[in-house]
């Protein structure tokens, strides 16, 4: 059974909203309890410990919302991201600068919940270490 169009943006817009809090331990209710990411299997704890490696090293990250495009099951999202490097990334040490970059996540949803991901980012924007 489809939700509808404006269902499916509301329901990503409160997905968006707990993440921007950084409330990550409040996503159980939209993730599957094994969730596909970019065709690695992980546990929604392991889907959330990910958004949690992003805040240590970015604490004030936010994720802007610029287009959300819906095919049932899939969500297509646009996201502006931005925070501030102050924690190590990926090998890098902390910077002290604001970071942008452009996101591209395609979301498949099985009873209302994330159970595929597929996301992207211009990742060349961000520290390396």
């Amino acid at each position: 059974m489809r939700a509808g169009r404006d269902a499916v943006v509301n329901w990503y817009l409160r997905y968006n909203a707990v993440c921007n809090r950084h409330a990550f331990d409040e996503l159980a209710p939209f993730l599957r309890d094994v969730v596909l990411v970019n065709g690695a299997t992980r546990t929604a704890q392991g889907y959330v410990d990910d958004l949690f490696e992003v805040h240590r090293a970015f604490p004030d990250y936010r994720w802007e919302i610029q287009r959300v495009l819906v095919d049932e099951p899939w969500v297509a999202v646009h996201l502006a991201d931005r925070g501030t490097h102050r924690g190590p990334w990926r090998g890098a040490p902390p910077t002290g600068r604001a970071v942008t970059t452009d996101e591209f996540a395609m979301y498949r949803l099985e009873e209302g919940r994330i159970a595929e991901v597929w996301v992207t980012a211009d990742n060349a924007r961000l520290p390396r270490g």
